[in-house]
């Protein structure tokens, strides 16, 4: 079985950070997004994967290689635009050809093993096998309609839902999808819609059928799902001090301070992240943060924040949470007179004032 990772998108949600970074390369506990999926299918015996990438090719080709330090062997497909999933699905019938497969949007993250899935999509009477889970906002989604475990229709993001359950983004085909996604007209959005491929399999008489996921699921092309999935994900990490810790630092509960790290004068409160070589001094560093390698936090407080690679906050009064703070920024306080804000902001950037 091969794999398939969607890899492109523009990741409008989260501008400005996506500006200039590959929304599947943010990073939440310190690894990228993308990282996580990779993983996933390589646990789950999957270890040839193709990528489907766009405008920021060079940025996954470069954090992805040839594969070989995941464990993997990667193949980039090129979509020249946006066009829909099984657009995608069609991008990469070439790499796929007549095997079976599994698809994987790039920005989601699951706390789920796929092996079971996978081992069971070896049965050839199957054609294909959605994921699906509870939602409590079924029309923001696409939803399946059971009879026992077998699909019998798929509705993209119904006024009114006939179920609560919703696809979150992992799919296994078989050759037959791309028969069934040339037969595709463009939807009201102007891209070839994959449920409706999926909805053209079961019209057809072809077995799809599902299973739910029993671990959280946080598709993470908002704020505040990236601030969650980095939440969840740090509740399972375990205390690990490499780094330089002086003895006025005071270290409460699962910590993990990676090599190169410098830590003076701090209370740092788990579970939290320090990455390589990042200096904090003066500081404090909350529950549920992500601090990325080389950033500099010098007198100031954080929590409940990822902060991206080689960033520097300093002299802030007050706290910073709930935040997302981009590669390179800087964030200090200005002690010129008369005392003013001065801010250099990209689209649709966010800040509040105290």
């Amino acid at each position: 079985m091969k794999g398939l990772i969607l890899s492109g998108g523009k990741g409008t949600r989260l501008r400005p950070i996506t500006y200039t970074q590959a929304k599947q390369l943010i990073p939440v506990a310190n690894k990228s997004i993308l990282f996580y999926g990779i993983e996933l299918l390589r646990d789950a015996g999957v270890t040839e994967i193709g990528f489907i990438v766009g405008d920021t090719a060079d940025q996954v080709i470069e954090a992805v290689g040839d594969g070989s330090k995941f464990g993997i062997k990667a193949t980039f497909i090129h979509q020249d635009a946006p066009l829909g999933l099984a657009h995608a699905v069609l991008t990469a019938e070439p790499f796929i050809g007549k095997d079976r497969f599994v698809m994987f949007l790039g920005d989601n993250l699951i706390k789920q093993p796929l092996g079971k899935f996978a081992e069971e999509f070896q049965d050839p009477n199957l054609n294909s096998v959605i994921m699906l889970t509870p939602v409590e906002n079924p029309s923001s989604f696409g939803v399946a309609e059971l009879e026992g475990n077998r699909v019998v229709k798929l509705v993209e993001k119904p006024k009114e839902p006939k179920s609560n359950l919703a696809l979150v983004g992992i799919y296994f085909f078989d050759h037959n999808i791309f028969d069934m996604a040339r037969q595709l007209k463009p939807s009201w959005r102007g891209e070839l819609e994959i449920t409706d491929a999926i909805q053209s399999l079961i019209d057809n008489g072809f077995n799809v059928h599902s299973h739910k996921i029993t671990g959280w699921w946080k598709d993470t092309g908002k704020l505040e799902d990236l601030i969650e999935a980095n939440r969840m994900i740090l509740e399972d990490l375990e205390k690990n001090i490499e780094g330089s810790v002086d003895e006025k630092t005071e270290i409460q509960g699962r910590v993990k301070i990676e090599e190169g790290a410098v830590l003076e004068n701090c209370v740092v409160r788990g579970p939290s992240i320090i990455g390589k070589n990042a200096v904090i001094r003066n500081s404090y560093i909350g529950p549920f943060s992500s601090v990325a390698p080389g950033v500099k936090i010098i007198n100031s407080q954080i929590e409940y924040s990822i902060i991206m690679d080689d960033a520097e906050i300093s002299d802030i009064d007050g706290r910073i949470e709930y935040s997302l703070v981009g590669r390179g920024c800087r964030i200090y306080n200005n002690t010129t007179k008369p005392k003013a804000h001065r801010l250099m902001l990209g689209e649709n950037s966010e800040v509040g004032m105290i």
